[in-house]
């Protein structure tokens, strides 16, 4: 092969989730980008447990969009919880590693 073959890294984030208040209903977005190569897999986790988006279920009101943002279509509130309130991190991973967000709280507006 060539030299000029970009090496792999291990990635790294460089825009990290901030802090949301979100009214009910609404939509809202928690931002992550992450650098590396190979492009790393981004995976949300909320109070340390993993996110499911569209991904894992079509049907999901979260989707994760290409640049590893996590996006909600609605805030879910209902009388019985609230369970899109919570603590996020997003995690990025190649085969070299794994790189993790600070945490950025997601508090639903208005109750």
């Amino acid at each position: 092969g060539s030299h000029s073959q970009l090496e792999d890294t291990a990635p790294r984030i460089v825009e990290h989730p901030t802090d949301v208040l979100v009214s009910k209903g609404e939509p809202a977005t928690l931002s992550c980008k992450a650098e590396g190569r190979p492009a790393p897999l981004v995976e949300w986790y909320k109070d340390g447990e993993r996110v499911e988006t569209d991904r894992d279920d079509p049907r999901s009101h979260r989707t994760l969009l290409p640049g590893g943002s996590l996006f909600f279509l609605r805030i879910l509130h209902g009388r019985r919880g609230k369970p899109d309130e919570g603590v996020y991190v997003c995690v990025a991973r190649n085969y070299l590693g794994e790189a993790t967000s600070r945490n950025a709280s997601l508090e639903v507006a208005g109750e």
